[in-house]
């Protein structure tokens, strides 16, 4: 589990193909992995990724098939820049909200506005996430916790503060980059409780429907 707080930016040090996975070396000077140990998780541009080899200053970690395939993972070269957070631990604090490293799918920006210090970035998301996005709710940007300021269609509006363009990859991304989507864990598993066999739960479906989270 993450939050969504980006730790710091490392970059892709090599990518290894192995029988139709990857291996992928990436090289974090910015991050401390004292504490880490082998099968740890660390989220790469939100993925979810298990740590099979520690290195002072990297980590080496295998990204399946499915992975390359539904994320962005496999579009990356040697030396491209990735957010970085290690798991969560408990005691620590909940800067951003909770996040799985489970992507969602693939969006892709559209625009990129200036506002004031900040950067407003307009993506288009898949038309099967769209329900799952709420204005003002949250959602993963490529690892980074963010509010959604509006949504429109398959539309959604999102603002970058300066720190955040200046400690995560999303300052450097353009109009056509795609991102990794991860949509609010809540709002997934609200959908599964008012499913039709969701009824036993106890859940008063009309209520819901008056709230407005379902139709």
């Amino acid at each position: 589990m993450f939050t969504g707080i980006i730790q710091t930016v490392g970059h892709i040090g090599s990518l290894e193909s192995r029988g139709g996975d990857v291996r992928l070396t990436v090289k974090a000077p910015g991050m401390d992995f004292s504490a880490c140990a082998l099968g740890d998780s660390i989220a790469v541009n939100g993925v979810c990724l298990t740590a099979v080899e520690l290195g002072q200053d990297y980590f080496v970690a295998d990204c399946s098939r499915e992975t390359l395939q539904v994320t962005t993972l496999g579009k990356l070269g040697t030396s491209d820049p990735v957010n970085l957070e290690k798991a969560l631990c408990l005691g620590q604090p909940l800067g951003g909200h909770l996040v799985s490293g489970h992507v969602d799918g693939v969006g892709r920006l559209l625009e990129q506005h200036e506002d004031a210090r900040s950067v407003r970035l307009d993506f288009e998301m898949p038309q099967d996430l769209v329900r799952y996005v709420a204005k003002k709710g949250s959602i993963c940007v490529n690892g980074v916790s963010l509010t959604v300021n509006d949504v429109k269609g398959s539309r959604f509006e999102v603002n970058i503060v300066p720190h955040t363009l200046r400690a995560t990859t999303l300052g450097a991304i353009g109009p056509g980059d795609q991102v990794n989507l991860e949509v609010d864990l809540v709002a997934r598993y609200l959908e599964r409780l008012v499913m039709p066999d969701g009824e036993s739960s106890g859940l008063d479906l009309g209520k819901l429907r008056d709230a407005g989270f379902i139709n």
